[in-house]
């Protein structure tokens, strides 16, 4: 199980504010998380399965390929930006760094 207090702790530094009671009930979807993790993890040969991308197989789609066109330069993207650095959009910080 997920300790309560490293829930708290991982809050803290990702800047969220939760309520005691939702810390219990994340503390309790992650054990179900963990619980089938852990029977994925006993399938045998589950090594040689191919992963999934796509949750059912659709035939009836066409993919596009990738082209290049038209773009957008640093100076049109950043006309839009209240804030910039080095040519780079400046946004608030949302994880501590000591995570």
């Amino acid at each position: 199980m997920i300790d309560k207090e490293l829930l708290k702790k991982y809050a803290r530094l990702l800047m969220f504010e939760m309520k005691e009671e939702e810390y219990t009930t994340l503390q309790e979807e992650f054990d179900v998380i963990l619980k089938q993790m852990d029977l994925i993890g006993n399938i045998q040969n589950i090594s040689e399965v191919e992963p999934m991308t796509f949750p059912y197989k659709n035939t009836d789609v066409v993919l596009r390929e990738d082209e290049v066109g038209d773009y957008l330069t640093v100076d049109e993207v950043l006309s839009n930006a209240k804030y910039q650095v080095n040519d780079q959009v400046k946004v608030p910080r949302v994880v501590e760094e000591d995570i």
